[in-house]
């Protein structure tokens, strides 16, 4: 078996068996249902609509996204160099990048997981509470699903071990990814307050364009299979890219002898 396999199985293992993370990855993917089931039930939801319960959910399903895998990420970088344990796998016969590489796809598996949470979670609350998205939607919902959510899964997890390697305590990656975790937060904010602002090329942008995909679809636009495609694609670039930034920054020498 390769070693960036190793790591990634090992990683999943062990995260796997801390009940308490699994708990508050639970409680932050269902955070989202439950606060559209409170706005269903009262009535902001009657004067709004199904758009405004729409709108809002792309915004928490955008951040569930995107943080779905940070506390493993936390613990699996900054976490370890706390107690320690990074310098025995650092040590090991594996480059620093595949070392990586399996430590996102860990993180990656509970990101991904956490989105699939949260989906569901929203699906039960909209068939509970009678909620229909507008008609000719629910194409597009599959591809923001498939071409912007789970890459940007993908992404947010590169992100969360590239702060936490970066980092040099525990308290500082936590720190950095508190004002990481906003900008998904903020982006899905403005776009839905301000949505005129969104132009073609805001598809091709991470994060950024599964709001602007989304929004779209909601307001009746339509939505190109191309504009989908193309924004998984240079999102999953952007991931690669970060992939290999943080494996740079492990291989450092001050990391190593840390």
């Amino acid at each position: 078996m390769s070693g960036w396999m190793t790591v990634a199985l090992k990683e999943t293992r062990d995260h796997l068996r801390d009940y308490r993370s699994l708990r508050s990855a639970a409680i932050y993917s269902l955070m989202g249902p439950v606060v559209i089931l409170l706005v269903a039930q009262s009535p902001a939801a009657a004067k709004g609509g199904t758009p405004l319960l729409l709108s809002m959910m792309s915004v928490f399903a955008l951040v569930a996204a995107f943080t779905g895998g940070m506390y493993l990420a936390l613990d699996a970088t900054a976490g370890e160099r706390d107690r320690g344990s990074l310098v025995p796998l650092l040590l090991n016969p594996i480059s620093s990048l595949h070392l990586v590489i399996g430590k996102w796809i860990a993180v990656a598996v509970f990101a991904v997981a956490g989105l699939v949470v949260t989906l569901a979670g929203f699906t039960a609350v909209f068939e509970w509470s009678g909620i229909e998205p507008p008609a000719g939607t629910t194409g597009p919902m599959l591809l923001w699903t498939i071409c912007g959510l789970v890459p940007v899964a993908l992404l947010g997890a590169a992100l969360h071990l590239l702060t936490g390697v970066a980092s040099q305590t525990l308290k500082d990656a936590q720190a950095r990814l508190s004002i990481v975790t906003l900008v998904p937060m903020m982006t899905g904010m403005f776009l839905v307050f301000f949505p005129g602002t969104i132009g073609q090329w805001w598809f091709a942008i991470p994060v950024i364009g599964p709001q602007a995909l989304i929004g779209e679809a909601l307001r009746g636009h339509a939505v190109s299979l191309l504009q989908a495609v193309t924004l998984a694609f240079l999102t999953l670039a952007a991931t690669a890219a970060v992939l290999l930034a943080a494996g740079r920054v492990m291989s450092r020498t001050e990391i190593a002898a840390a």
